[in-house]
């Protein structure tokens, strides 16, 4: 939802669309609802933070290595 929020953002900013607008209305609500808040910039950071406490652990390994891959 985060990610369709930003995408919404970024088409408005480059080309307004009354379609788009209202989607973006819709997922800014909806991300609302679902973290409890009132505010849209609330919202984002309340679920910034959830998705910061549900991502996995990684303890650094010896060597300094982290575990994380540098593919992408």
């Amino acid at each position: 939802m985060l990610t369709r929020y930003a995408e919404l953002r970024i088409a408005q900013a480059e080309r307004h669309s009354p379609t788009a607008a209202r989607e973006l209305e819709d997922v800014s609500y909806t991300l609302c609802v679902v973290t409890a808040t009132s505010a849209i910039d609330d919202a984002i950071a309340q679920a910034d933070a959830i998705l910061v406490r549900s991502a996995p652990r990684r303890t650094a390994e010896p060597g300094g290595e982290n575990g994380l891959s540098l593919a992408v």
